[in-house]
């Protein structure tokens, strides 16, 4: 990834770098808000580092690679991608949440660690109180996938099947508290029917585990779930969106296919920052990505992979979107009894 040089410092930022250097040499302490203000208008003055909560190769993992050029570009510093892989995504947000509070730590928080939360209270991580919410960027559906072979055509008869096999079929997603997770189970209370979960490590696994037999009926992002679904390689059922994804419009909504408005679940994303990040930091953050975002390649690269631009007008507005989806997850948790803890 190439390393783009910053802008010259204007003639402000230099009297105060002179200023500061000057203070130091004579032993004199400046005011701390003097210091913090010159060391925020100096933002970023290093590699910045994105952390991706999913495996390398699944489709966020994909899309934040193809855009850290760019965010550089816009930075003017270098943009790190950092795989934390596990629980569902809680390992990266704990990470995130203990990183030094300077901007230089960003993690693609998602509904995910949202769902994470409600699920298990006892993860330490509060998605709400331990990051500062800069964005959201995107919006995005699961799929329902079988095998390309598998005797299933429709969700009415995949239901059919698991009514008539309670509990002895299989469903996979990405991981226990994942969005996956209660797409699935809301899937089978609003079907009466039951299955046995199988829980991955990330939404790249999943997709695999339906072609070698391993799982019957998989729940993966859109991001990665397109792309094999218009190969051929395997089958889509239906989306959990509000409407019908552009690249398979032939693949029904889950309130289509089986009449339940409660089963319209998007999942989204954006972009977070260790609570207690500056509020000038935050808006370095907040216009770089608006840039990032105003690209038209890195639109059609999002929304072409199934991940629709739906950018929050300000980090107050993303701040209360979570405030309202925080308390909608909760009721559905609750409603569907996946509190784990």
């Amino acid at each position: 990834m190439k390393l783009c040089e910053r802008p010259p410092m204007s003639q402000t930022n230099g009297i105060q770098r002179r200023t500061l250097l000057a203070a130091a040499a004579s032993g004199i302490t400046l005011p701390l808000a003097h210091q913090v203000a010159w060391a925020q208008s100096a933002y970023p003055n290093k590699p910045v580092k994105v952390i991706v909560p999913f495996a390398p190769g699944g489709g966020p993992d994909v899309l934040m690679r193809k855009s850290a050029g760019k965010l550089g570009e816009i930075l003017g510093q270098n943009v790190v991608v950092e795989n934390i892989v596990g629980a569902g995504g809680i390992l990266a947000a704990q990470t995130a949440a203990r990183a030094a509070p300077d901007g230089y730590t960003v993690i693609l928080g998602s509904s995910a660690h949202v769902v994470q939360k409600a699920m298990q209270p006892s993860v330490k991580f509060d998605p709400v109180k331990d990051f500062v919410h800069v964005m959201r960027t995107t919006v995005g559906p699961q799929l329902v996938v079988v095998a390309a072979n598998a005797p299933w055509k429709t969700m009415q008869e995949l239901v059919a099947d698991l009514k008539k096999e309670r509990g002895k079929m299989n469903y996979e997603t990405g991981g226990v508290s994942s969005s996956a997770h209660l797409v699935g189970a809301a899937v089978l209370l609003a079907t009466d029917t039951q299955a046995v979960h199988v829980p991955y490590k990330g939404s790249v696994e999943i997709i695999p585990s339906v072609l070698a037999g391993a799982t019957q009926v998989g729940f993966p992002i859109a991001t990665t779930g397109i792309g094999p679904v218009q190969q051929g390689s395997v089958r889509a059922l239906a989306t959990s969106g509000s409407s019908r994804l552009p690249q398979l419009p032939q693949v029904p909504t889950l309130k289509e296919a089986l009449g339940k408005d409660e089963l319209a679940l998007e999942s989204w994303g954006g972009v977070w920052v260790p609570a207690g990040t500056p509020a000038p930091v935050v808006d370095v953050l907040f216009k770089a990505f608006t840039r990032l975002f105003q690209d038209p390649q890195i639109r059609t690269d999002h929304e072409s992979a199934g991940a629709y631009v739906a950018l929050s007008a300000s980090p107050a507005e993303y701040a209360r979107f979570m405030e309202t989806e925080t308390a909608k997850f909760e009721r559905l948790v609750k409603a569907i009894g996946l509190n784990t803890n």
